[in-house]
C-alpha cells in the first residue's frame, strides 16, 4: 500500500507541475515528509488524506489506488457528454428561495456541491454571487463550462469527490441539491458538519436528499453506490440552526426520459 500511494502521489504531483516543496506547503508539512511517501518510506496520515485529494482534484480511493470513483461516476460521465441536458436548465426550486432568503446586496460566496451540469450554478452567478461548483464528472464540468460561457458568466469550477472533499474556506451559502445520497452513511455526520463549520454567521445551507420510501420502486438509474437517507435524517443535523424550510414530498421526475417517482427531504437553514 505504501508503494501505491506514493506512486500516486508523484504521479499526480507530477501532472499538476507541483514540486515537492509546493505540494508540502498546500499542506503545512515539511517538503521531507512528501519525498517519503513518495518513496514509499511511510505513508500520509488518515487525517491528511481529504486534503491531498481536494489538492489534486482526486478522491481518496484514487489515492489509494481503488477504482470507486469510476464506478460511481461512470453512469453520469456518460450521459452528460449528450448534448442535451439530463437534469435539463430550469434552476431548482431552492435557488429562488436562497435568492429570496439572502439576495447578494453584496458580494456572497456560494459554493455548489455535486453541481452535475450546472444549471443551478449558473442561475446563482447570473444573479450575482460569486459561485464556486464541483462534480465528480468531467464531462459535467466541462458541460457546466460551456452553459456558463453562453451566459457569460464567471464561475470557479472544479473536479471532486463529495465523499472525501472537505472545504476549506468559508461560504455565505452552501448548496447542494440531489447528491448527497452518495456520501455512505457512516460519513453524513462529518461532511455535514464539515458544511456547518465552514458557513458564516447568517449563511445559508440549503440541501435536499433523496428518502427510502419502500412503497417507490427504485428508479431506472439508480446505482449501487447510491445510500438514500432516513425520513427527517437530514434535519437532526441542524436541530442547532433556525429552520426556513423543512418539508418532505414525493414527486414525479423526468430525468434520462423515463418517468419514476422520488420522495425527498429538503432543508434550508440559517446559522445563527
Amino acid at each position: 500500500m505504501n508503494s501505491t500511494i506514493g506512486k500516486n502521489i508523484y504521479a499526480l504531483r507530477k501532472k499538476h507541475g507541483m514540486t515537492q516543496e509546493e505540494l508540502a506547503n498546500r499542506l503545512n508539512i515539511s517538503y521531507q515528509a512528501v519525498s517519503k511517501w513518495e518513496n514509499g518510506g511511510t505513508m500520509p496520515d488518515i487525517s491528511i488524506l481529504p486534503s491531498l485529494a481536494v489538492v489534486f482534484g482526486t478522491s481518496i480511493d484514487a489515492l489509494l489506488g481503488y477504482a470507486a470513483e469510476k464506478q460511481a461516476s461512470s453512469y453520469y460521465e456518460e450521459k452528460y457528454r449528450s448534448d442535451e441536458y439530463y437534469w435539463g436548465v430550469k434552476p431548482s426550486y431552492m435557488c429562488y428561495e436562497v435568492l429570496k432568503l439572502l439576495p447578494p446586496d453584496k458580494p456572497l460566496k456560494l459554493i455548489d456541491i455535486g453541481c452535475g451540469e450546472g444549471k443551478d450554478a449558473v442561475f446563482f452567478a447570473k444573479n450575482g454571487y460569486k459561485v464556486s461548483a464541483f462534480d465528480i464528472t468531467q464531462s459535467g464540468i466541462d458541460k457546466a463550462k460551456r452553459l456558463a460561457e453562453k451566459h457569460r458568466v464567471e464561475i470557479d469550477f472544479f473536479k471532486a469527490d463529495i465523499r472525501d472533499f472537505r472545504l476549506e474556506n468559508s461560504f455565505d451559502v452552501i448548496f447542494c441539491s440531489g447528491v448527497l445520497h452518495y456520501i455512505p452513511t457512516d460519513y453524513r455526520e462529518q461532511i455535514i458538519a464539515d458544511y456547518k463549520c465552514h458557513t458564516s454567521d447568517g449563511g445559508i445551507n440549503a440541501l435536499n436528499v433523496f428518502v427510502k420510501k419502500p412503497f417507490i420502486p427504485a428508479p431506472h438509474d439508480m446505482t449501487s453506490s447510491e445510500n438514500l437517507w432516513r425520513s427527517g435524517e437530514l434535519f437532526g443535523f441542524y436541530h442547532d440552526w433556525e429552520f426556513k424550510e423543512c418539508s418532505e414530498f414525493i414527486f414525479d421526475c423526468m430525468s434520462g426520459g423515463i418517468p419514476h417517482k422520488h420522495c425527498m427531504d429538503t432543508l434550508i437553514a440559517v446559522k445563527r
